[in-house]
């Protein structure tokens, strides 16, 4: 094994790939195609912006035994070869007639017998970073190989961390907390909503962010209608409640909590829900345990809101968190995903504080075997007011 790597030593990936291949065993798999940026950085730490790039299909192959292999575009060749895989095949891309099909197929067929089982993922939360026409060529070329869904393979090693990925995404979420501390440097009333997401987006920088893939919020009086939206130009007016939820990225893990301020004194309204969406949280760290079930996270969360007179809000009340924003699982009432130690989770409750008017509440965590260790900095009990 090469001692050269890219993030993390080479025996954390080698680890990785272990365990891919013991589930790829139990699920009687020959092999891994992956794809996507997520999969590819996680197998082979190959960390570059330049997947925003849409131009360029790449794969790596996990077999079953032995080292993955790279198959990707001459312009990453350089960056690949500085991380721990050995085994770099390479074609001149774009390419119209031949975008690596053949090269592809011709790896697949060199690697796997006959009658291989090649798992792509396929399931929820995944895509093909690949023209799906060029994916049935491939399909053809391998025959009497096969491509079967790949997901669970994925998903289950996947969803539980390293502590090296755990490490990681602490350090995102401590990059994130101390930018959240400097918020009245960028906030308060009379600042326009497009110019405090834009200061907030530097002060992740200038902690320590390497990019900030993602920043969401909003801001209104007595809380907010949504929390997708684009910043508005509209300035901050006292009375507003203002929630900015971030996920940076630092060494290509993500952190993803957020934060409520309130524009002037906090009123009554918006501090019993503050109030009981932070009491909810502090319910399920209490509660949480590996062997529950996802939906046990959200139904201990919903309880605990009722319990406390507020109307929990729609949707999911948390996810999967690691090498992408969200992953696997999300805390529905219809998501079975059993909770195992070494998760990292978002916990996102979310309450109604009137019609058409809520807050939300984030934490990120690790599933430890005895609860949940927060990752990022605990939210204070009282909304923090801006000047």
């Amino acid at each position: 094994m090469t001692d050269h790597s890219l993030v993390f030593p080479a025996a954390e990936y080698a680890g990785r790939v272990a365990r891919l291949q013991a589930e790829m065993a139990r699920r009687g798999l020959d092999a891994l195609l992956l794809t996507t940026p997520a999969d590819i950085f996680y197998v082979s730490g190959f960390l570059t912006r330049f997947w925003e790039s849409p131009a360029r299909p790449w794969f790596v192959i996990v077999p079953a035994a032995g080292d993955p292999v790279a198959v990707i575009p001459s312009i990453g060749a350089e960056l690949m070869g500085r991380t721990w895989i050995k085994t770099i095949r390479t074609w001149d891309a774009p390419n119209p007639e031949d975008d690596g099909v053949s090269l592809l197929v011709d790896t697949l067929c060199g690697l796997l017998p006959d009658r291989a089982r090649i798992g792509v993922p396929m399931g929820m939360e995944t895509h093909l970073r690949m023209p799906v026409a060029d994916y049935t060529r491939v399909a053809a070329g391998i025959a009497p190989r096969s491509f079967v869904d790949g997901t669970a393979a994925v998903q289950r090693v996947r969803e539980v961390k390293s502590e090296a990925e755990i490490e990681a995404i602490r350090t995102a979420c401590a990059i994130a907390g101390r930018a959240f501390a400097r918020m009245p440097e960028v906030a308060g009333a009379g600042r326009p909503l497009d110019q405090v997401f834009r200061g907030f987006q530097a002060l992740l920088l200038q902690e320590g962010a390497d990019w900030v893939s993602y920043v969401a919020g909003a801001a209104g009086p007595g809380g907010y209608a949504d929390v997708i939206s684009p910043a508005s130009p509209d300035p901050l007016q006292p009375g507003d409640v203002l929630m900015l939820d971030t996920g940076a990225v630092r060494n290509g893990y993500f952190c993803d909590f957020d934060r409520n301020f309130s524009v002037g004194p906090v009123s009554d309204a918006i501090r019993h829900t503050h109030a009981a969406l932070w009491h909810a949280t502090e319910d399920t760290l209490a509660a949480l345990r590996p062997g529950m079930l996802a939906r046990d996270a959200h139904r201990l969360l919903s309880e605990a809101l009722v319990k406390r007179d507020t109307r929990p809000g729609g949707g999911r009340l948390g996810h999967g968190l690691g090498i992408t924003l969200t992953e696997w699982p999300s805390f529905t009432p219809l998501d079975t995903t059993p909770l195992r130690e070494g998760m990292v989770l978002t916990l996102e409750p979310g309450a109604l504080v009137d019609t058409g008017r809520m807050l939300v509440h984030e934490e990120n965590i690790v599933l430890r075997a005895g609860g949940p260790e927060l990752l990022s900095p605990r939210a204070p009990l009282d909304m923090p007011e801006l000047a």
